[in-house]
Formats: C-alpha cells, structure tokens, sequence
C-alpha cells in the first residue's frame, strides 16, 4: 500500500517517526514534507498536494498532521474526493473508514503520543469500507455535494 504523509512544523516529529514505522512495516511512504522543522511554514503547503495525491490515486491513503490535527483536517477537505478525519481513538479510526470510505486521517502532533498515534494509524490502514449499502448512499451524496459545489 501506498501512504502519503504531510506535516507542518506542529506534526513534524511525529510525521517522521511514523514515517520511519511504516517503512518498518513494508508500507511505500511517499513524503509530502515539510522537509524539515520550520515554525514558519504553513500546513496548507504539505497537506494539499497530500490531497489531490490521494483524491487522484498516487497514493492509496494518505496521513496529514499539524498541531492539533484540526488546520490538516480541514485543508484536506477541501479537496474534491478526500474524505478526512481528524482521529484520536481507535473506534473512529476503524469505522470512518468502514462507514464513511474515509481515505485521510488527520492527527495533532502535539495531541497524540507516538505509541498511540501508530496504534491509530495501523488501525487506518488495515480497516476496509464495508460498502454496505446505507454507507455507499451517503458516501454517493456526499460525492454529488462535491460536484455540485465544484459547478456553483
């Protein structure tokens, strides 16, 4: 599987310690940056390209942190065909991806320790959407909101 993965300065410690866990996992890690810690940059910067790589299938799913998890949350959902969480316990990790085809999970680096946040993203990536069908309708309205709001 490939995981894409962006921080700004607030997630960027922990960006790469789980980077260094997935390739320990046999994961492909593709880096969205920052390349370094910098308390100027801004998370837009990373997490949209992040994004459009996962909405346009580069990337199977993708990680996106910042400080509180909440700037990368809502920056990734602004791109047409990503389907962000901003997650902090397991239930949520699993079922947004099993009930809401969820395909980017947000985190806060300054929120959440490293042990937890692998537990969390482990439980991202091995979780499938169940596709049952009350799930699907709402993933296709949530899909024809975004075309709608694309053709305003």
């Amino acid at each position: 599987m490939r995981v894409g993965i962006a921080s700004d300065h607030g997630g960027f410690v922990l960006k790469e310690q789980i980077a260094n866990l997935l390739r320990d996992a046999s994961y492909e890690v593709v880096d969205f940056g920052a390349p370094h810690e910098s308390p100027g940059d801004d998370y837009p910067d990373y997490v949209i390209p992040l994004a459009r790589a996962v909405a346009g299938g580069t990337v199977d799913r993708g990680i996106a942190l910042c400080g509180s998890g909440v700037g990368a949350s809502i920056c990734a959902n602004k791109v047409a065909g990503v389907r962000a969480g901003l997650i902090h316990d397991v239930f949520s990790a699993h079922q947004g991806v099993e009930d809401d085809d969820m395909n980017v999970f947000s985190l806060g680096g300054q929120v959440i320790g490293p042990a937890l946040a692998w537990e969390l993203i482990q439980t991202f990536l091995k979780a499938r959407f169940s596709g049952a069908i009350r799930h699907q309708r709402r993933v296709e309205k949530v899909k024809a909101l975004e075309l709608h709001e694309a053709a305003r």
